[in-house]
């Protein structure tokens, strides 16, 4: 069917786009005459309103250099550019399976607790059941009662006993997930020691970067308690002690000198908990009418100690049990010299010089090792004695064996 139609022949052509000529459209291979949707346009002059238009050869179209070019689709990439983006763009979606999955709580980060925060947490809490169980001082029976009745350490006074009992209730309690509280300060915990101000899951292998033995911190908590993650809790979050909190979290990074750091500080928890149970700190409780803050800065101090000790004699993994088992004498026997420590150590370190019994460090930081390469390096070291390096739970064992050193 042929249909007349008016078309302009001026420069413009329909849609506003440049009508071209005939031998730019047929590249000089036809004489028909320029084409718009399948229709020959007729272009004598600015009158003509009626040419008759009829349909053009598909073999002009052929022809067409620009109509090949977008029948092609275009530039298309070449098969090597092609193969590079289609890597790339893999390598990029097996990166962001690897991404732990956002969160509701990243959105709005749990806010960080505070050690008073949690302590009062604690205080408000019924903790009969738990109070029921605890083993507060050593039972001595016969002469050792009557030695140590006569020549050992005064006794805690009675108004600070209701203080002490609730040391030894928060020793035995587990973590709870559904206690906003406990989460809370797992979260501090992690936050600050990594420096990030993003939540992380409850469990997962994250928790093994700040020392845990796995995926879940409350399986290391056998032996103290929650009040492993309220002593680890206060050194974080107070300005003065954090410092050495990182210093020693990065100590525990060294690519020889490596140790878990939770698992470790849980350990200093359990010899400050054993040297208020053979009421050594009595003295000292008794002088500042307190038991928590004198607890607290005796579990910083106990880590001090390992920490100067670990980083100035060069120990490893394999020397764990021998340094807690020192460390652990040296706090029974001198904890007025302990706490003096500290304190000396902290005053210089305001002071802005380096503290004794620190040195820079003696290899640059590298990655951490996991907990699983840490004990086979260690089984490594004792090869020649037969010897493996295992983690045990000090909870595990009978009251009159838990001020034996090892590593939990």
């Amino acid at each position: 069917m042929e249909e007349d139609i008016d078309v302009a022949s001026h420069s413009e052509g329909l849609n506003g786009l440049s009508r071209k000529p005939l031998d730019e459209i047929t590249n000089g291979h036809s004489n028909h005459k320029p084409v718009m949707n399948g229709l020959i346009i007729g272009h004598n002059d600015h009158t003509n309103v009626s040419a008759p238009l009829r349909s053009l050869p598909i073999s002009a179209l052929k022809q067409n250099g620009l109509l090949q070019t977008l029948a092609a689709g275009g530039d298309q990439p070449k098969p090597e550019e092609e193969n590079v983006e289609l890597e790339k763009a893999r390598e990029e979606w097996e990166a962001l399976e690897n991404i732990q999955p956002a969160l509701t709580e990243d959105l709005n980060p749990t806010p960080l607790i505070s050690f008073n925060e949690a302590l009062q947490y604690f205080q408000t809490t019924d903790l009969g059941d738990l109070l029921k169980n605890i083993q507060p001082t050593i039972r001595r029976t016969g002469l050792a009662a009557i030695t140590h009745f006569l020549f050992g350490p005064p006794r805690l006074h009675r108004e600070l006993l209701e203080e002490r009992d609730l040391v030894f209730a928060i020793a035995q309690c587990p973590v709870d997930n559904s206690q906003t509280v406990h989460m809370r300060v797992l979260q501090t915990i992690y936050k600050r020691l990594i420096g990030s101000r993003l939540d992380c899951p409850r469990f997962g292998a994250h928790w093994e970067n700040i020392g845990f033995q796995g995926t879940d911190p409350a399986t290391d908590l056998r032996g103290t308690g929650f009040l492993g993650l309220m002593h680890t809790l206060y050194f974080v979050m107070d300005p003065e002690t954090l410092p050495l909190a990182r210093d020693i979290y990065k100590l525990s990074q060294h690519p020889t000198q490596n140790f878990p750091f939770s698992v470790m500080s849980i350990n200093m928890t359990r010899i400050a908990l054993q040297v208020l149970r053979e009421e050594a700190l009595s003295k000292e409780c008794n002088r500042r009418q307190q038991v928590v803050g004198v607890l607290n800065e005796f579990y910083v101090a106990t880590y001090l100690y390992l920490y100067q000790l670990w980083k100035m004699q060069r120990k490893t993994i394999a020397d764990s049990g021998f340094v807690l088992k020192e460390v652990e004498l040296f706090a029974k026997k001198n904890p007025k010299q302990m706490l003096r420590r500290l304190e000396v150590f902290l005053k210089e370190r305001r002071a802005g010089g380096i503290p004794r019994g620190t040195s820079p460090d003696p290899q640059p930081q590298q990655a951490s090792p996991s907990l699983g390469e840490r004990a086979a390096r260690a089984g490594t070291a004792q090869g020649s004695k037969g010897k493996e390096m295992h983690f045990t739970g000090v909870c595990d064992l009978p009251p009159d064996m838990e001020g034996e050193a090892r590593l939990i």
